[in-house]
């Protein structure tokens, strides 16, 4: 009788804890919703924190996370579209919120003396004009050399008439796959946030798409986009302005990387400012243990621009509130789990990586703000599958080991039997990359992709830059090592890479003018662009003896894109090679 009792007495005593525990549970969730009704009238402010205080806000975090559990901006689960990433494993997969950098005037001044130097006396008396997109200063048209480059004939080349075969998507029948983008104009509508489905209804044209799904169906066999595509610089523009609804930690990856999804349903990745411009990677550093760059992803873009070779998604420089932009939208608990207070009371998060997600490796803002790079999503993989390829000058990512290309000489006389080098453009392809990455100075091509419906016959995706422009004081001469081997280059990008060592079209300036146009100019420092300029000589250098070696013919290769499309009818070209063809 007495243990029937004691046991009663102890069955009480455990219901009443766990009643005190769920008043408690209550009392928390709506102490701060009765706190700000409160306060409301009092102050006249209806609840608005209009200025923003990190150490304010440091004690309120707890109070914040209970009550977004109970409101929309915590969503219990994800509920995401399917992401598309910007691994080197496709299976892994009008104003902003953000404060805008407005740089110094003596900066942007400085900036603009560099460039007009080259120019003469006459063009210094050209006025400036303001870009409308951000307040910055532009120069005004005339001034520059970017415009007549992309007039140049070499840049005014066409492409052969595109067929269903040719194009990524077909808009009348594809379009459906993106269904709150077809048929209905709700993505302008900030205030509608609910994931629902809305079939085509109506005839809809393509201008009305927004523009990263405008961006998407321009993808062709060829190239990612065409040269003066208007829709170019306004996705470069939704970028930089549009606002940020929810942020998510990319899986995989040995650094940090968020996806961001924008008001309009466009998604693009964010590499956060790990490093300074002004930060050189230290020669005993290994390269693939150097931190990625943000603004090297920013320049590469504008680089594979300027190359005309197209093959790097639209990139910009972002300055993110990262309050307002990222904890107070993620969508994700563990990076949410990841922000903190410095010392010096700036806000600062490290995420999940497998390397460098740490407070002693925090990415801290100032006391806020951060910079940061933005590339467009590719199609999702669920709608255009890509094929990831070994690179065959893959490094051997070992501090003692060397690859088999270093140490065999007759290295690429193997590649070239192996398919699908043995035919059609993919070779040179491989040498476009390797001029690529040598101006930038990135030795971490691993992999490349392709876009899996056009098969072996397209161009290379140039993903993942975030590794070049670390060094101005080093050319590190490995990278050209398949140019060296293989002595072939297409004729167009021999043409083009003449033309940029010219004094008219010199290489760094064109640069220069072209990263102007960033938010977060400048993007290199001046040393790095001079870096490119020595680098393009020695590319041509390299090109020169292999022409005295083998033969102008057997070097510089027309590769026509109308004479691809018959190598894939099975007829023999100039880049249909044999087996032993060097």
């Amino acid at each position: 009788m007495i243990k029937m009792i004691l046991f009663r007495k102890f069955r009480v005593l455990i219901l009443m804890v766990f009643l005190v525990v769920c008043t408690m549970h209550i009392m928390i969730d709506l102490l701060p919703k009765l706190e700000k009704r409160a306060a409301g009238p009092e102050t006249g402010k209806g609840g608005c924190q209009c200025t923003h205080n990190p150490s304010e806000e440091a004690g309120s975090w707890g109070k914040q996370r209970a009550r977004s559990v109970a409101e929309p901006g915590w969503p219990n689960k994800h509920t995401l579209r399917i992401l598309q990433d910007f691994s080197n494993e496709p299976s892994s997969n009008l104003t902003s919120h953000s404060l805008e950098k407005i740089p110094a005037a003596g900066e942007r001044a400085e900036s603009f003396k560099r460039m007009k130097q080259y120019d003469g006396a006459a063009d210094n008396q050209k006025p400036l004009i303001r870009d409308a997109s951000g307040g910055k200063t532009v120069a005004a048209p005339g001034i520059f050399r970017l415009p007549s480059l992309f007039e140049h004939p070499l840049y005014k080349t066409d492409l052969p008439t595109l067929t269903d075969d040719d194009t990524l998507f077909n808009v009348n029948t594809d379009i459906r796959l993106y269904p709150k983008a077809a048929g209905n104009q709700e993505w302008h509508n900030e205030a509608n946030v609910e994931e629902e489905e809305y079939p085509p209804t109506g005839e809809v044209t393509a201008e009305s798409y927004p523009n990263w799904l405008r961006f998407h169906i321009g993808i062709n066999r060829y190239e990612l986009y065409s040269r003066h595509n208007p829709v170019l610089d306004s996705l470069l523009k939704d970028l930089v302005t549009q606002r940020i609804t929810s942020v998510v930690m990319k899986s995989g990856g040995t650094q940090l990387k968020l996806i961001m999804t924008f008001h309009n349903y466009g998604q693009a990745l964010f590499k956060p400012m790990k490093q300074t411009r002004e930060q050189e990677t230290p020669p005993d550093f290994f390269y693939f243990s150097d931190l990625e760059r943000h603004n090297a992803e920013i320049a590469a873009f504008h680089l594979d621009r300027i190359l005309d070779f197209r093959r790097v998604p639209p990139v910009a420089g972002r300055l993110v509130n990262m309050t307002r932009e990222i904890r107070d939208v993620t969508r994700d608990k563990k990076l949410w789990r990841t922000f903190f207070i410095s010392p010096a009371n700036n806000i600062c998060f490290y995420g999940e990586c497998s390397y460098y997600c740490s407070t002693e490796h925090a990415l801290c803002g100032k006391p806020d703000q951060i910079e940061g790079s933005l590339a467009a999503f590719l199609p999702d993989l669920a709608l255009a599958k890509r094929k990831t390829w070994r690179n065959p000058w893959r490094r051997s990512y070992h501090k003692r080991k060397k690859a088999e290309w270093e140490v065999d000489p007759d290295y690429c006389d193997e590649v070239k039997q192996t398919p699908p080098y043995d035919r059609g453009s993919r070779l040179l392809d491989i040498m476009d990359m390797t001029i690529f990455d040598f101006l930038m100075g990135n030795m971490d091509r691993h992999h490349y992709e392709t876009f899996d419906k056009f098969g072996n016959e397209t161009f290379i995706i140039h993903l993942d830059n975030g590794r070049g422009f670390g060094k101005h004081s080093h050319d590190e001469l490995s990278i050209l090592v398949p140019l060296s081997q293989c002595c072939r280059v297409r004729k167009s990008t021999h043409l083009r890479l003449q033309l940029l060592a010219k004094e008219e079209y010199q290489l760094s300036r064109l640069m220069e003018e072209s990263l102007l146009r960033d938010r977060l100019h400048p993007v290199l420092i001046q040393p790095h662009l001079e870096a490119m300029d020595r680098r393009l000589r020695l590319v041509l250098q390299v090109l020169a003896v292999c022409v005295e070696k083998e033969g102008y013919s057997n070097v510089v290769e027309v590769d026509d894109h109308h004479r691809a499309r018959e190598a894939r009818g099975g007829r023999d070209t100039a880049t249909h090679r044999n087996p032993g063809h060097r």
